[in-house]
């Protein structure tokens, strides 16, 4: 029987996509990188142009397969089926068909025959102390196994916090030297997806880039695509504007946790670490959840250096003011002017970050003299 090939028209078909729903959703993948809506019509015709379909060879280090789990849950339009659709897989130990040396010699013979091409995305943290002796597959050191493999693959992505820098395991005192791998592959670009687990649309997003446009998306200092992780947290957080007016929870089920006051007295980590997770969100089929947005304070887990290194509940360091996307809500108090939380807004509007950062602190060190007695 001869195989349909992945049009406009076989998506119905084929997966319960309607076309108009299919370019809608990569209008809005579109969207998400920082492109026009416009550019999803471009995006489509990448995704079902079977000529671009790209081999994937994912391998996996010291991890929980947290990230692969968080790749199969989203379902709009169910996920699973479209990213099985727009590349090859043919090697990932989690989801291959076969085993042991089968399972081997697929991957051996996907690199001879795409060397150049296929894309190498890593799971997890590389051990590389002692020769790497603390994850081998197939009787062979992890770390090998990555460097013959990153030798001749086209693209290079490091999906979660164990593959961008580490992880919980490189936390001291690392006694197998876990280690990112872009510490590990110094000579290549290694585009990091970091999140415990990441935002299953950041890895989509920058492999639709690269099957759109034949290169990576703009990558920042971390080599982190700027479209997910060019902000931090705090500035699109819910709660910013209870930041901005000095309204803390100051412990887990007291009134203010209760009423959604800012998590930072918690330990909340938004301030200094940059993701998306308060735009894009998780889990879209139960309406889309973030761990700030449920209650419990972000622990950094994109940024090297926070996430799994600094305590909990150790009070983050304030980055880069800057005014709250979201409108505080003004009110007046009788009797005594302006709120603190209009202050902050007005010196926001005003573009006067340096008034904005003041009130803030202000704020932040008057709520710390109340809770003295001062």
């Amino acid at each position: 029987m001869k195989k349909k090939h992945l049009t406009h028209s076989t998506f119905k078909e084929l997966r319960g996509v309607s076309r108009r729903d299919f370019i809608k959703f990569c209008g809005v993948m579109a969207v998400g990188m920082g492109f026009p809506v416009t550019m999803g019509q471009k995006i489509a015709e990448a995704v079902t142009n079977p000529k671009k379909r790209p081999p994937v060879i994912w391998l996996h280090g010291q991890e929980c397969t947290g990230c692969t789990e968080t790749l199969l849950r989203p379902s709009h339009p169910s996920l699973e089926h479209l990213i099985l659709d727009l590349i090859s897989l043919d090697y990932h130990e989690t989801l291959n068909a076969g085993a042991g040396h089968q399972a081997e010699a697929a991957m051996k013979k996907s690199m001879q025959e795409n060397a150049g091409k296929y894309i190498l995305v890593i799971e997890g943290a590389i051990p590389v102390k002692d020769g790497g002796i603390y994850c081998k597959i197939g009787n062979r050191p992890f770390v090998d196994i990555v460097k013959e493999t990153a030798a001749k693959a086209g693209a290079i992505i490091a999906i979660g916090s164990c593959a961008s820098w580490g992880g919980i395991q490189s936390s001291y005192p690392n006694p197998t030297g876990a280690t990112g791998v872009p510490d590990v592959l110094k000579d290549k670009t290694v585009v990091t997806i970091p999140g415990c687990p990441p935002n299953p649309y950041n890895f989509l997003s920058t492999v639709l880039h690269f099957l759109t446009f034949s290169k990576l998306p703009a990558l920042d200092d971390k080599n982190r695509p700027i479209f997910a992780y060019g902000n931090l947290i705090h500035e699109n957080c819910e709660r910013r504007p209870h930041f901005d007016a000095g309204r803390f929870a100051e412990t887990f089920g007291d009134d203010g946790h209760r009423n959604g006051y800012c998590l930072y007295k918690l330990g909340c980590k938004g301030p200094m670490t940059h993701a998306n997770c308060p735009s894009i969100l998780f889990n879209e089929a139960g309406g889309g959840v973030w761990p700030v947005g449920t209650g419990h304070p972000c622990f950094g887990c994109t940024e090297k250096g926070i996430g799994f290194n600094i305590p909990l509940h150790s009070l983050a360091d304030v980055e880069n003011i800057t005014p709250s996307s979201v409108i505080a809500p003004i009110k007046s108090e009788q009797g005594k002017g302006m709120s603190k939380g209009s202050a902050a807004v007005l010196a926001g509007a005003a573009g006067a970050v340096v008034g904005a950062a003041a009130v803030i602190t202000r704020n932040l060190g008057e709520s710390d003299n109340s809770d003295k007695g001062e």
